[in-house]
């Protein structure tokens, strides 16, 4: 998994987003929202002067003003900065479980093929083995040629069956490697089982439990919290900011100059734009973060149930297929090849013990395969892993 977090494209895109919300977040974390403005002007006053030509002087002047908000929107904006990381951050975890969960759907893949490929590999060996037998017993005038093409009919089936296996296993391992971003030429091989646990380490009402408190649903959360502080900042933007300065200047003429100070008072008066606009959009915005919550919180719950019905289902098909067809065609395929040496049975009757065997050994590597992706699928939806690492 640290192999996937360090090179899958979407959990390094998710994480690249965070720098942006930081930045956000420590521009709102200022004393003021607005900067001060320094303004500063220099003079050159010609004033004509009869009998004595022109009288010259500088004069000069500076102020500095800061606009201030008067209805708490420096407060609202920050709490929306910091709404708008914390969800961020639930995304970056939940792409990382998505990721992870995609990565492990993947291996649960290869591993069930690497299995299918070993299993029809062995019976291509027994199908081969019958094949030759009906061979020899062909050619000692035992059986008919029309037995003797039957089974290399049979054999040729079971080799294109392999090598369909064989080629689904290598679009599998590089579908692996692509997520993994490993290099071009490298085809991951993994180990493991397809064998289901005796017991599920969970039950159902604590998978629900987990589910309310995945990082999808903690983000949309967040994303009504900032909305919220959004619709507030909105609502306090029809009040008015106040602009206040000091200004200081030294005016007229060398012999006479005046030294001048002041403080002023800006106020824009808001008679004709009440920010309406801004306020409806807030309100939109708000309204739609609600109601994507809500389904959301009712979607996971719903996305669990099924899959735990799905994941019950598929563990009785696995459990039957393993204890009742896969024991009693194992004993068939043996009590067949005696009799078929003994001369009791048909090359026919053989060769459809063996693709009885051969199909419910697929069907069950199948359904354990369904299985294990089911579960990898049902902990996802459920935010089960991440559960998991938070208690240790």
């Amino acid at each position: 998994m640290k192999i996937a977090e360090t090179s899958n494209p979407q959990f390094r895109v998710a994480q690249a987003n965070l720098a942006a919300a930081e930045g956000q977040v420590t521009d709102t974390r200022g004393l003021l929202w607005n900067n001060p403005q320094l303004k500063a002007e220099q003079a050159r006053r010609k004033v004509p002067q009869p009998g004595r030509g022109d009288d010259t002087w500088s004069e000069w002047g500076a102020d500095i003003s800061q606009t201030l908000e008067i209805a708490g929107q420096h407060g609202y904006r920050r709490s929306a900065a910091e709404q708008d990381l914390s969800a961020l951050k639930e995304v970056v975890e939940e792409t990382r479980w998505r990721v992870a969960a995609e990565v492990e759907q993947k291996f649960v893949r290869v591993l069930g093929l690497q299995t299918r490929t070993v299993t029809e590999a062995e019976l291509v060996g027994l199908i081969r083995n019958a094949a030759g037998a009906a061979r020899k017993r062909f050619e000692a005038g035992e059986d008919t040629r029309l037995d003797s093409n039957l089974a290399e009919v049979e054999l040729a089936r079971a080799d294109n069956q392999l090598e369909t296996a064989r080629e689904q296993l290598i679009q599998a391992r590089a579908e692996l490697a692509a997520t993994l971003q490993l290099p071009a030429k490298t085809l991951p091989e993994v180990r493991g089982t397809l064998a289901p646990e005796a017991a599920t380490p969970y039950t159902l009402e604590e998978l629900l439990t987990a589910a309310a408190g995945r990082p999808r649903l903690r983000a949309l959360e967040y994303h009504e919290q900032a909305a919220r502080s959004r619709l507030g900042l909105e609502r306090a933007a029809a009040y008015p900011d106040v602009t206040v300065g000091l200004f200081t200047a030294r005016e007229g003429p060398g012999d006479a100059r005046e030294q001048v100070m002041g403080f002023s008072v800006s106020l824009p008066l808001p008679l004709f734009r009440r920010n309406a606009a801004g306020i409806g959009k807030a309100v939109t915005d708000l309204t739609q973060a609600q109601i994507e919550r809500q389904v959301a919180v009712q979607d996971a719950r719903t996305t669990v149930l099924a899959l735990w019905q799905r994941l019950e289902s598929l563990r009785g098909r696995v459990k039957r297929l393993e204890q009742v067809a896969l024991q009693r065609l194992h004993e068939n395929r043996r009590l067949s090849a005696a009799a078929y040496r003994a001369g009791e049975i048909s090359l026919t009757q053989l060769l459809l013990a063996n693709r009885q065997l051969l199909d419910i050994r697929r069907e069950a590597l199948e359904a354990m395969t369904d299985l294990a992706l089911a579960r990898v699928e049902l902990e996802q939806a459920a935010g089960w892993r991440g559960q998991q690492q938070g208690a240790r």
